[in-house]
């Protein structure tokens, strides 16, 4: 089942949503800003963080990114705000916002 991608957005009537929501095309995840599904935000301590990179291998978003020297500032517009990164942070340079 084929779905026009034009017609996925917050204003989208529900009968043209997917059935359960699902993804029928790949490579898709950049076009929408997941971000907006949550109020909760992470934000970094730029003086506790110590660049470790352990918040860029576990966020399941890829909202952490690397610039091939050091993490650079997240992606809050593809953040669900999980937390995992807040959680994993050894340093405590990273704390969840809009609780």
């Amino acid at each position: 089942m084929a779905v026009d991608l034009e017609k996925l957005h917050l204003k989208a009537p529900w009968q043209d949503l997917t059935t359960g929501m699902m993804i029928h095309e790949g490579g898709t995840a950049k076009e929408f800003h997941t971000g907006e599904w949550t109020a909760v935000k992470p934000h970094v301590n730029e003086s506790e963080c110590r660049q470790c990179l352990l918040c860029v291998q576990v966020c399941p978003d890829s909202a952490i990114p690397y610039d091939g020297k050091e993490r650079v500032a997240v992606d809050t517009e593809h953040c669900k705000g999980c937390g995992i990164c807040a959680h994993i942070c050894p340093f405590g340079a990273i704390e969840m916002e809009g609780f």
